[in-house]
């Protein structure tokens, strides 16, 4: 997995590309536990994920609570099978997903 980050004044984009799954979690919430401060706007770019597990699905909700508190969480680009996911597990409800 790879994670690429632009910020742009208090938005946070995440541009996220492979596995998100029980191997590659920890470096997402990594970089979201040192990123996150002053931000107001956090988008990720899913474009490029193959794949999410319960395990991202569960920081994704986190965040989602964490940063609700001062601005808003988007989920940008996810593809089908990902989409599927969000859907199966009713996070597409939870979730801004365009």
């Amino acid at each position: 997995m790879t994670i690429n980050q632009v910020k742009e004044d208090k938005t946070l984009t995440l541009k996220v590309a492979g596995r998100l799954d029980t191997t590659t979690v920890n470096e997402l919430e990594d970089v979201l536990n040192t990123a996150l401060e002053g931000i107001t706007d956090l988008v990720f770019d899913f474009s490029d994920l193959e794949y999410i597990s319960s395990a991202g699905l569960r920081v994704l909700l986190k965040t989602q609570k964490q940063i609700q508190k001062s601005g808003t969480m988007i989920v940008r680009g996810a593809n089908d099978m990902v989409l599927e996911i969000f859907e199966v597990t009713g996070f597409n409800d939870i979730l801004t997903i365009e």
